[in-house]
């Protein structure tokens, strides 16, 4: 598969048939399975396997060391940082073949996954989550959420930009980078500018 509109390391492994937005990069020792798609200006580190039926959008960006499997889609603007894990089979054994049980995560827009975290299958990322480094994912995390330990469990919320909010008697908070203000109502965050 030869175009110009992307980039691939020489030792990258891309089967056919597959989609590669234009301005994505590829490095080196990747493999790109058949009938997955990358969107635009997406970021594969080094020895990234990205598996068949696999979905990112635009501007993801996947560390080095990950392997995104079967069933797990992300959104745009999304970060997978580096040797973070996904699963796909609640309850593997060797011995028994369980690939009709794939299950379905999604990490939402401009959500993030520190290096070395677990997210196990069938629980998804909120947008603009935050999953810190070493955590493991045994449930569902809301948008904003800020995530972490093993279980992993909620301790506050974070901004677009990243940053820890804290919010006033009246729910609400300010970024201190993007100065953006966040609502918590109901214990969800929304932005409202």
């Amino acid at each position: 598969m030869k175009n110009q509109e992307y980039f691939a390391h020489e030792t990258a492994v891309i089967d056919e048939p597959c989609v590669i937005g234009t301005g994505t990069k590829i490095w080196h020792f990747s493999h790109i399975m058949s009938n997955c798609s990358l969107g635009e200006n997406c970021n594969i580190g080094q020895n990234v396997v990205i598996s068949p039926q696999v979905n990112l959008g635009n501007n993801v960006k996947v560390q080095n060391n990950v392997s995104i499997y079967t069933g797990v889609n992300c959104e745009d603007d999304v970060f997978l940082g580096p040797s973070m894990v996904f699963t796909n089979v609640i309850n593997p054994r060797s011995a028994v073949n369980r690939k009709s049980e794939y299950m379905k995560t999604t990490v939402k827009k401009g959500a993030s996954i520190g290096a070395n975290a677990t997210i196990v299958c069938g629980n998804d990322i909120g947008e603009f989550a935050f999953i810190g480094a070493g955590a493991v994912v045994v449930k569902e995390v809301k948008p904003y959420a800020l995530v972490v330990g093993n279980p992993s469990k909620q301790i506050g919320w974070i901004s677009e930009y990243g940053h820890r909010l804290r919010f006033d008697e009246k729910g609400l908070a300010t970024c201190p980078e993007s100065h953006e203000k966040y609502l918590l109502k109901n214990d969800l965050v929304h932005k409202i500018n």
